[in-house]
């Protein structure tokens, strides 16, 4: 019988396919072998995924912190060297210490005072502190309270109305820096009546004697047209304010109404030959107890909670954050009210983000927490003999 010559083609064909088909499953058995992880060891895939994501997350951060660089309204940078070219041979090396310490790397200035001399015991930044001023801020919120009580406007308990519902006392609006209460006291006072007061109080002229760069700071001639009375009551609208002017004033404050000249000795024979200089005296020594609670309270519950409060060593201050121009502005005026030896510290801080009131306060906390841990505050002032002597 004659068999067909197709077979063994087939069975060929066949035995061929299978062979293909197992080296196929075999190449796919290999390939999954080499890629499946050792006992022990992480998947590299997901490893991979991972660093992906860590990297697009770290670009993004990138991205955006670009566009906010981009789009921020402020050119002036939060961070700098901040002692570049200060004359400091007159300096009280302790004060001067604990200053540079905390205000670190921001760009700003801190101001300290000897509130019973008018002796400035460190300027930390004398670029910036002796400029013609900034926008005061929140700061402005100090003579506007006094010029209000000196005209019966209101006293610590009046309660003002700021709708029909809501009140809020001096105290209060003080340590919680309530704009809208600031602003109704500045239209009750009028342009007239505040300006008696703010010059009273030295704005819009130089706070120090003889200081080589100061300048002063610029009070307007009438009501800024952004908001009037009530936005330069309650932010200083219109009005710049040096740290040397706000450090003047919140020595008359703390001393109980003598405005001193802020002297800045140069060297230690100026030291030896300092004498106080009185510029005026203001009737707000009687005011002083209306206002303290408020400047008290920023610290102990209000804005300035970040100088962290502490009953055995408070601070009085007050805060004030806004935007001057071209710079974000942080300031914190305040004095210390314990201990032997009374002490302002003006903190200013000029920048974009990041720059606020609360962290001034918190650098001026910084200081007062290193000085009194280093017993400062518990040493008599040496004074000098020499008569005060009126100019």
């Amino acid at each position: 019988m004659h068999r067909p010559t197709f077979l063994p083609a087939l069975i060929l064909t066949f035995v061929l396919a299978l062979a293909a088909g197992a080296g196929t499953a075999a190449a796919s058995i290999r390939a999954a072998a080499a890629s499946k992880p050792a006992a022990g060891t992480a998947s590299k895939p997901t490893i991979k995924k991972k660093s992906r994501a860590r990297h697009t997350s770290r670009a993004a951060h990138r991205q955006r912190s670009r566009r906010l660089r981009r789009s921020s309204p402020w050119t002036v940078p939060t961070f700098a060297e901040s002692t570049i070219g200060d004359r400091i041979d007159g300096d009280d090396p302790t004060v001067r210490r604990a200053a540079v310490e905390a205000l670190g790397p921001y760009n700003g200035t801190v101001v300290a005072v000897d509130p019973n001399t008018g002796r400035v015991l460190t300027m930390v930044n004398q670029r910036v502190a002796l400029t013609s001023g900034f926008q005061p801020c929140s700061t402005i919120k100090i003579p506007v309270a006094l010029a209000a009580l000196s005209e019966g406007i209101v006293d610590a308990q009046t309660p003002v109305y700021l709708s029909r519902r809501f009140k809020m006392r001096l105290t209060e609006a003080l340590a919680r820096s309530n704009n809208a209460f600031f602003a109704r006291l500045g239209v009750k006072l009028g342009y007239e009546r505040f300006t008696h007061y703010a010059r009273l109080f030295g704005l819009g002229e130089k706070a120090g004697l003889n200081i080589p760069g100061e300048q002063a700071g610029i009070y307007p001639d009438a009501p800024p047209k952004n908001g009037g009375m009530g936005m330069m009551t309650s932010f200083g609208e219109g009005i710049t304010f040096t740290p040397l002017q706000l450090a003047a004033l919140i020595s008359a404050v703390a001393n109980g109404g003598t405005l001193y000249y802020m002297q800045y000795p140069q060297n230690q024979e100026e030291i030896d030959r300092f004498v106080p200089r009185i510029k005026r005296k203001l009737d707000i020594a009687h005011l002083v107890s209306q206002i303290k609670p408020g400047l008290a309270g920023a610290v102990e519950f209000g804005t300035a909670k970040r100088a962290v409060y502490d009953p055995e060593a408070p601070v009085c201050g007050k805060t004030g954050t806004c935007t001057g121009g071209t710079t974000h502005l942080g300031w914190f005026g305040s004095f210390s009210d314990f201990g032997q030896r009374k002490l302002v510290v003006v903190v200013l801080l000029t920048g974009g983000y990041g720059v606020s009131g609360p962290t001034a306060a918190e650098i001026a906390g910084n200081i007062y927490r290193s000085l009194q841990e280093q017993g400062y505050f518990q040493k008599r002032p040496v004074l000098s003999p020499a008569l005060i002597v009126p100019r």
